[in-house]
């Protein structure tokens, strides 16, 4: 039986979520009774810590939601339930209706932005990084411009601003940044979007913010409340526990909207009626965010107290995941975890030396902590 047990049945006798689980289908739900975190593996033992996924699930609503949808998944989604979604979002954001699309629309984003004008455009951006967005300007002629982290991990933000011209299309920016997990100091943040935004259009990922305790004064979603050319990104797959169905949606200003929506992005047929009615329910239990929030946190304590014993440089993450160097190539460090059972997932070139380890239940941070020690001891 899984150690991690305890940790995450306490954290589900308050989110309501043992309710939750007996809600859905036989497997899943026997599998979060026995502490089994890991379905997508055949092999049920093997520590999942590689996609920064919420290892305490989502909220009981979203759960309840996806189970009243089950008997309707023969139907396309909903048109209505999507307006009445992308409504709700908007409320919820502060603002009006025309600056929201719904959906996981970075990709059709890059593909908008490296279109316009034709080829030839520049992406600003900070390496190493999330991709998804830069990659796709690639296909259409998009021209990457890769700005490395400063010295403590973060958004080099002199750096990228310093890489503005003409020819840039758009500054894409991670905040809390993927693979450190750093967070930008609020103020010089929010006068680098805005002068930047004059030059170009800025987009913010936010898909990590809300593991932060001030991510409302902390987004970015002022600025597009204000009309500047910024648009913001956030995500169910994170902090709301629903990686199993990638949904998001994009905060802009209403031109660029309308532009994604004439290229056929944001429509309820591609989003899915699983996603609609789970995303408008997690939307509701406001209270799991703050849950979520602070079981990361004291975990994420814990890790940084195990790296200062063992004297590894790490990053000042405030994400779901951390970030240091144990002196020796990620692919050896992953190939040695997993031998004990622990998934780690990717390298994050060029910094070959660091590692990233999603933060999961306490007893699986535990026991990873336990095996980086033995690794680190064989020297």
């Amino acid at each position: 039986m899984s150690d991690s047990i305890p940790g995450r049945r306490s954290f589900l006798k308050g989110a309501g979520l043992a309710a939750g689980a007996a809600l859905l289908a036989p497997p899943l739900a026997n599998a979060a009774v026995s502490g089994v975190a890991n379905l997508p593996y055949a092999d049920e033992h093997l520590v999942r810590l590689c996609f920064n996924e919420n290892p305490y699930g989502p909220s009981t609503l979203a759960v309840q939601a996806i189970q009243c949808e089950l008997g309707r998944v023969t139907r396309y989604g909903d048109e209505t339930a999507a307006q009445a979604l992308l409504e709700q979002i908007a409320a919820y954001e502060k603002l009006p209706a025309d600056h929201v699309i719904l959906g996981e629309v970075l990709d059709g984003l890059g593909l908008l932005l490296g279109t316009q004008g034709g080829p030839g455009g520049e992406f600003v951006y900070s390496t190493p990084g999330y991709l998804a967005l830069v990659d796709a300007t690639s296909h259409v002629g998009g021209v990457s411009v890769a700005v490395p982290l400063d010295a403590q991990q973060r958004n080099d933000l002199p750096a990228i601003a310093a890489k503005i011209n003409p020819k840039t299309r758009a500054v894409y920016l991670v905040n809390p940044h993927n693979p450190s997990g750093t967070v930008s100091d609020n103020a010089p943040f929010k006068t680098f979007l805005r002068e930047a935004s004059k030059k170009t259009l800025v987009i913010v990922d936010e898909a990590y913010l809300e593991y932060t305790e001030d991510f409302a004064t902390r987004s970015a979603v002022d600025l597009v409340r204000e009309g500047a050319n910024v648009a913001v990104f956030r995500t169910f797959a994170k902090i709301h526990g629903l990686a199993g169905l990638p949904f998001g949606y994009l905060l802009a200003p209403p031109a660029l909207i309308a532009a994604l929506r004439a290229q056929g992005d944001g429509t309820a047929e591609d989003i899915g009626r699983l996603s609609l009615a789970a995303a408008a329910a997690a939307l509701q239990d406001s209270s799991l965010i703050e849950r979520s929030r602070r079981a990361i946190a004291k975990e994420r304590s814990q890790w940084a107290s195990v790296f200062e014993a063992l004297k590894l440089p790490h990053s000042d993450t405030a994400a779901n995941f951390v970030f240091f160097n144990a002196g020796r190539p990620q692919k050896e460090l992953a190939a040695a975890f997993r031998q004990h059972g622990i998934d780690i997932g990717r390298g994050f070139p060029p910094l070959d030396q660091w590692t990233r380890i999603s933060i999961g239940l306490p007893g699986e941070n535990a026991k990873a902590q336990q095996v980086l020690r033995e690794i680190l001891a064989k020297g």
